[in-house]
């Protein structure tokens, strides 16, 4: 995983957040940023629910108003229901998602430490 701004090929556009997920990981957490093979750009988000009924979804959405402090009904799943790759829109403020971003250091992981 890259580091990349937010502002400059990142995840966020306009409104709308690129997730990439990982279900059944051992610890929900938001990894970093993730460039896909066709260069796209994503947050890389692991979350320890299954994806079934989606609880993976769900617990996504908690994971990233957590670290971005907002609420939850911030994050609308508009794309991806079933799949790993998802599209969230973002109501209310942008700033505590830019923020957000903005932190992401090189290693991708907001404390700077490569876990």
């Amino acid at each position: 995983m890259v580091g990349f701004p937010a502002h400059d090929n990142g995840p966020l556009r306009r409104n709308l957040l690129a997730v990439r997920v990982t279900p059944k990981a051992s610890r929900n957490e938001i990894t970093g940023l993730y460039r896909a093979a066709d260069g796209a750009v994503s947050l890389s988000v692991k979350v320890t629910a299954a994806p079934d009924k989606g609880q993976a979804n769900a617990a996504v959405i908690k994971a990233l108003a957590k670290a971005m402090m907002v609420s939850k009904s911030t994050f609308h799943l508009v794309k991806g229901q079933t799949d790993r790759n998802k599209t969230f829109e973002i109501t209310g403020p942008l700033q505590p998602v830019e923020a957000f971003l903005a932190s992401l250091t090189e290693t991708g992981h907001p404390d700077g430490e490569d876990h």
